[in-house]
């Protein structure tokens, strides 16, 4: 049956695959996405804001973590991540997918067509379950297991409570080999799931498969929506690694996760830093003694990704790393992958630990107190500690120092987005090396046309409206055109904005001057003083079928006295076809309300037709909508049979006389002695 969008012709090549996009919105967090954008409050379980989409001075739009969607209850706006990105950025489709992809650190695949037009269902990965068993079987096992006593005594010996280990899901892996695998195996496909979640290992040789953890302390890793997606693992005897990491999985990269940002963010909605260390104990330690902001990267280093993740949800970054070089390396690594994040208004500070200290044992040792006033006054800004480095490779005392140090530097400073900080950085070079702004220019002059940064790179390549056509003509209005409801008005007319509705403006008020439907793309991909989507129209007539999947809308509890979708999901049908999908979806979740539904096709000329649909007035009494609805529920089946019945005659009709069947021979006995018969006024 019919899936989260409608396509209606798949055998072009170059499509993004449903499968992607369903994946892309589960590793995306819509606070993230709508927090960096607009500010956000937190009221209650949910987040409210005034409306990005149309003027007012009290909130009405809000966002909903645990939902995944957010709503405006002033203008009906409303939808997932990605459809606030191609409203509020005014990006097309395909453009807010790669915005969403580049920042989870994704490449969009384009899929060649398939057979058929058999709709994707929208797949949440069966690996978030079975991941959050195998979190709560290693709760239990710290619990209760008998071979326990070394994994407490560990945590006990590192100063951690019973509430820190909770808030953590802290758990143990106890020795042997398959406990988990006894626990969570099943038939061949729970196995594969399993070795696809990092929670097995086979063997390549034998096919032996055994538990990848084993007799450690657990760490359970969480995306920023609170599942689970890997686990980190502490030995407890004389076993190598000493840390083990899940290993990549389809839910896991760990080049885009950092542990414990789900829990900082979780415990203090109002962060303005995140402090990021080394490892995970450092992370739980100083949340031990209060220090609840910190996050670790998982065996990686800082990387670009990182920064923009973080850069999301805080203003300020501190880097607490260890004093050896190591740690110093790493703190250079991670000033390189800010650099190109440095917009104005942002900082980054660097603090190293006395060498043989970690956050670990320096917060146990010295308190909370004094380790706050350490990252408080002995933290040093990131152009200190980015002139303090390259004085030391590069000696500014002599003429040869200076040279190669301008040349270390000018293309660093080029990569800074943010214009006061990348002039202030400059002329702190330029009174470091005695070199002019000017001379300073030749030198970057070279490696600035390479560095893609936002404040001197050119002019993006031009993007016509039709550039991207081939990727996305699955989801293009023009298919409702075609609905077989020709006696109605075309649907155009539905795909069209609240009249108070001006995206990009502040919104608008009634009476104001009306949207100019001639104005063009601009040439980038973007439309440059564009309204996504124009003032509504009145429709004089509406179809029975809109109708009815506007009553629907408004009373989603009629779905569960539908027997059979299926009876009236016309393939040539569009409308059909989405009531169709209507009534399933309510019928398999029958807590749905109209903005849920409204939000799970949004993005898709479905979500527009659902929206305006809901806003719009109701032209007949209340009492005769639910009879109505049923009504037109019988025809479409009655017109579903009546067409099946017409194609099978039709088949029949090509047929010789000696090919029929008793059964083909009746039906055409039957349509010839019918009155209304082309063969009967013949």
């Amino acid at each position: 049956m019919l899936g989260s969008t409608l396509r209606p012709d798949e055998s072009m090549a170059g499509l993004i695959p449903q499968s992607f996009i369903d994946d892309l919105l589960n590793r995306t967090d819509i606070l993230d996405v709508v927090s960096s954008r607009i500010q956000l409050k937190k009221t209650g379980k949910n987040y409210s804001a005034c409306c990005p989409f149309h003027k007012e001075k009290t909130p009405s739009f809000t966002v909903s973590s645990d939902k995944q969607f957010y709503y405006c209850f002033g203008c009906g706006a409303g939808g997932n991540a990605l459809g606030f990105i191609m409203d509020h950025d005014q990006l097309d489709f395909v453009q807010a997918v790669e915005d969403l992809a580049k920042r989870a650190g994704m490449d969009v695949p384009r899929e060649e067509g398939r057979r058929g037009n058999k709709p994707r269902q929208p797949v949440d990965s069966p690996l978030y379950p079975l991941l959050s068993a195998a979190a709560d079987f290693y709760r239990q096992a710290l619990k209760s297991h008998p071979a326990r006593k070394a994994a407490v005594e560990y945590l006990k010996g590192r100063g951690l409570t019973g509430e820190i280990a909770r808030d953590f899901g802290l758990g143990f892996a106890p020795p042997g080999w398959d406990n988990l695998l006894k626990n969570l195996g099943g038939d061949s496909l729970q196995l594969k799931a399993m070795l696809d979640a990092g929670l097995l290992v086979e063997n390549p040789d034998s096919g032996k498969r055994y538990d990848r953890f084993r007799d450690r302390v657990i760490f359970p890793i969480r995306d920023s929506r609170g599942r689970v997606i890997a686990f980190g693992g502490r030995v407890l005897g004389d076993d190598k690694p000493k840390y083990l990491n899940s290993p990549e999985t389809p839910v896991f990269h760990k080049g885009q996760e950092l542990y414990g940002l789900y829990e900082a963010r979780k415990n203090n909605r109002d962060l303005d830093e995140i402090m990021v260390v080394e490892g995970y104990m450092d992370v739980i330690a100083l949340a031990q003694q209060g220090i609840r902001n910190a996050v670790a990267t998982l065996g990686t280093a800082t990387s670009e990704e990182h920064i923009k993740r973080l850069f999301r949800i805080v203003p300020n970054i501190l880097f607490c790393f260890d004093g050896d070089q190591a740690g110093r390396n790493a703190a250079w690594r991670a000033l390189e992958s800010a650099l190109s994040n440095l917009q104005d208004g942002r900082k980054v500070r660097f603090l190293f630990l006395p060498e043989g200290e970690d956050p670990d044992s320096l917060v146990r040792a010295e308190g909370p107190d004094a380790f706050r006033a350490r990252l408080a006054h002995q933290a040093q800004p990131l152009a200190d500690y980015f002139f303090q480095q390259l004085t030391q490779e590069a000696d500014p005392s002599t003429l040869e120092g200076k040279a190669h140090l301008a040349t270390l530097a000018g293309p660093l400073l080029e990569k800074i987005p943010g214009n006061t900080l990348r002039l202030l950085m400059r002329q702190r070079l330029g009174e470091i090396t005695g070199l002019s702004s000017d001379a300073l220019n030749q030198i970057s002059a070279p490696r600035s046309g390479h560095s893609g940064h936002a404040g001197h790179s050119a002019a993006a390549p031009s993007h016509g409206p039709d550039q991207h056509a081939h990727e996305y003509a699955d989801y293009d209005m023009g298919q409702f055109a075609d609905h077989g409801d020709s006696h109605y008005q075309d649907a155009s007319n539905y795909f069209e904005a609240p009249k108070d509705f001006s995206a990009g403006h502040g919104g608008g008020k009634p009476g104001k001057k009306p949207w100019k439907g001639d104005r063009k793309w601009d040439g980038k991909g973007r439309k440059g003083d564009f309204t996504p989507r124009q003032p509504r129209t009145e429709i004089s007539v509406e179809s029975p079928t809109l109708t009815a999947l506007r009553t629907l809308l408004h009373h989603p509890q009629l779905a569960q006295k539908v027997e059979d979708a299926s009876h009236f999901a016309n393939e040539g049908q569009t409308y059909s076809q989405l009531l169709a999908a209507l009534v399933e979806a309510l019928q398999k979740n029958p807590s749905q309300r109209s903005m849920h539904l409204i939000a799970r096709w949004h993005g898709t000329p479905q979500g527009r037709l659902l929206q305006v649909l809901a806003e719009k007035e109701w032209l007949i009494g209340q009492d005769n909508l639910e009879k109505q609805f049923f009504d037109t529920i019988t025809t479409l089946a009655h017109n579903q049979l009546h067409s099946s019945r017409e194609a099978r005659l039709r088949s029949v009709l090509q047929k010789s006389p000696s090919e029929l069947t008793d059964d083909e021979k009746a039906l055409l006995r039957e349509h010839i002695s019918s009155p209304s018969s082309p063969g009967a006024q013949s």
